[in-house]
């Protein structure tokens, strides 16, 4: 019974490099669609929701959703630039306002400049 298991371990090991790469084969074979699948299969990013987000953040200092002074100004018909507006909520003021980049991408921010060109005085606010 000995000798037959050891004649068996010895066809095997002369048979192991052929195994191995028919495992490395399957293995390649059934993972590689796999991993393709679950790339394609990732949920789309999420929207942000500006109106939201705006008075979450954004309201504590901008009153009414930007349409009244508060602790910060009323952004609701402002003279300045779509470019000012921009770069002040990405970079901020020292002291004055926080810098939001590393919450907001550079289109989340557009849209929030967007949001804030939408506002009316006696309109409730919607998403861009």
């Amino acid at each position: 019974m000995f000798l037959q298991r050891r004649i068996a371990a010895l066809k095997t090991a002369k048979n192991f490099p052929q195994i191995r790469r028919l495992l490395v084969g399957v293995v390649l074979a059934l993972g590689l669609p796999c991993t393709a699948l679950a790339d394609e299969q990732k949920p789309p990013a999420k929207p942000l929701d500006v109106k939201k987000s705006f008075s979450t953040i954004c309201g504590y200092c901008h009153g009414d959703y930007g349409r009244k002074a508060s602790k910060g100004p009323q952004l609701m018909n402002s003279e300045r630039t779509d470019e000012f507006l921009f770069n002040r909520i990405k970079n901020g003021m020292p002291g004055q306002m926080a810098a939001f980049s590393s919450a907001f991408t550079d289109d989340q921010i557009r849209q929030i400049v967007k949001f804030i060109r939408s506002l009316k005085p006696d309109e409730e606010p919607q998403n861009p």
